[in-house]
């Protein structure tokens, strides 16, 4: 099952007053006993319970049930004849006020197909939602409750604003009570990069999450190691440019949201992060998801890496990894099945990653003469083209995206010596060989955009004899 990346509590459509939960706006520590009321309604007993269909059918379409979310509105009410059947009937008819009933309603009264009684509807904690609870203990003044939370493994993961902060631990109860599988809630307290810095604010203090992804499945602890949930997606996106048997090189692979489901899919990846932990991670996710024949990880410095990886995949000994086709129980006593599938790792780069956005940009300069003196190697001598860069960065949050992109170009060009502009994309008027496409990935704060920009590697800064 995949995980959740993001928990986004749902806002009710507002109900009657008479059906909002009790309000406390002096509660600090969570009472669940104060949500609890009684509310006098109406209901339609039914004495043939085979006719309850049908009877719910009509008082549906004459618009008479109580319609309330997460309610069942079938109930036993008491009958001098023992309990019977019963549908609960909206919260403006009065079982003592024929007035108020509906043609519908006086109909089925007067065939002897029902009888309309009192009904005590008793509501309780477990029946409102988080925001519905929330809500009524939050001050007057505070007009909204926190809606956005990450949810990494079995924990909650929340980035409070300073208004709900003398809140946070009534808050962190109710998500938890709210989410089923949560067990911890914790709030960020400062950047989280290299790792994350927190607060726990509700339930165990247990950090060791189970985190499933594209179907793979990682082991951490979310103390030590970056992961964001929000960036599934983007696993996705990238992943899917990437084609079986390409080699790809990840810079800053973290525990491995590209590397590992790349595997998956048959790609080569060396696959490298600084952060020790964050290696012993990615060592244990590649066996648990059985992709050693395709990823290897490393410890090293990000810039370094790039160096090493151009140079060592040229120095390598070959390396063909070959996959048996899985047969059917019918197919095995065939001998000319499928044939397998062999796969040879490449000796050039087709894609490098470098997903650390608020430094990535800096290691550009480590592409500057990658290949030089190799030049043999590529087009237009051979059919192999230079790799492909895809680095994440941060930038304003501008009205017009063409800003953000040119800034992007800018500090791009300044770390690999070479002048890139946002037209020098496929269909653009620049050098539509640099093949350069930036996706706007997700905004992260209302002046903070998180973007992923790609380019083709140009032969200048490959070829460059510094």
């Amino acid at each position: 099952m995949e995980a959740t990346p993001e928990v986004r509590q749902q806002v009710p459509r507002e109900l009657p007053t008479m059906f909002r939960p009790p309000i406390n706006r002096a509660m600090r520590t969570l009472d669940r006993t104060f949500f609890r009321k009684t509310v006098p309604i109406a209901a339609a007993k039914i004495f043939n319970n085979s006719e309850i269909t049908k009877v719910r059918k009509e008082l549906g379409n004459s618009s008479d049930l109580l319609a309330l979310p997460r309610l069942s509105g079938i109930r036993e009410i008491a009958d001098q004849d023992g309990p019977r059947k019963a549908l609960l009937l909206r919260h403006d008819l009065k079982a003592d006020d024929k007035t108020t009933w509906s043609p519908t309603i006086n109909a089925l009264v007067e065939k002897g197909t029902v009888s309309v009684a009192p009904y005590d509807l008793v509501l309780d904690y477990d029946y409102w939602g988080y925001a519905e609870i929330a809500s009524s203990i939050l001050p007057e003044d505070i007009d909204e409750v926190p809606q956005g939370f990450t949810q990494v493994g079995h924990v909650l993961h929340l980035n409070l604003r300073d208004k709900w902060l003398p809140y946070k631990y009534i808050i962190a109860e109710i998500l938890k009570d709210k989410n089923p599988p949560i067990r911890t809630v914790i709030n960020k307290t400062e950047d989280p990069i290299p790792h994350i810095s927190f607060e726990l604010l509700a339930g165990e203090n247990d950090l060791n999450v189970v985190q499933h992804e594209q179907d793979c499945e990682f082991h951490f602890d979310y103390a030590r190691v970056y992961w964001n949930s929000r960036l599934e997606t983007e696993h996705r996106r990238l992943v899917q440019k990437f084609q079986p048997g390409q080699m790809v090189c990840d810079v800053m692979a973290g525990v491995g949201p590209f590397a590992v489901p790349a595997g998956r899919k048959r790609i080569f990846v060396w696959a490298n992060d600084l952060n020790p932990h964050g290696y012993e991670v990615m060592q244990d996710a590649i066996k648990r998801n059985k992709v050693q024949d395709f990823v290897t990880p490393f410890n090293k410095d990000g810039r370094e890496f790039i160096r090493f990886t151009a140079q060592s995949l040229l120095e390598a000994d070959p390396l063909t990894v070959t996959i048996k086709p899985k047969q059917r129980r019918s197919e095995k006593q065939k001998t000319d099945g499928p044939p397998p599938k062999v796969y040879n790792r490449p000796s050039i780069v087709d894609h490098y990653v470098m997903n650390l956005p608020a430094t990535a940009i800096e290691f550009l300069d480590a592409f500057r003469g990658l290949y030089t003196g190799k030049e043999a190697l590529f087009a237009p001598q051979t059919s192999q083209l230079l790799p492909m860069i895809h680095v994440y960065c941060f930038s304003g949050h501008s009205e017009n995206e063409v800003d953000d992109h040119a800034d992007i170009c800018e500090r791009v060009s300044e770390r690999i010596g070479y002048t890139i502009t946002p037209e020098d994309r496929v269909g653009g008027s620049g050098d539509a060989a640099i093949e350069l496409a930036i996706h706007n990935v997700r905004l992260v704060s209302p002046n903070k955009q998180m973007f992923c920009a790609s380019f083709r590697l140009p032969p200048d800064v490959a070829f460059r004899k510094e």
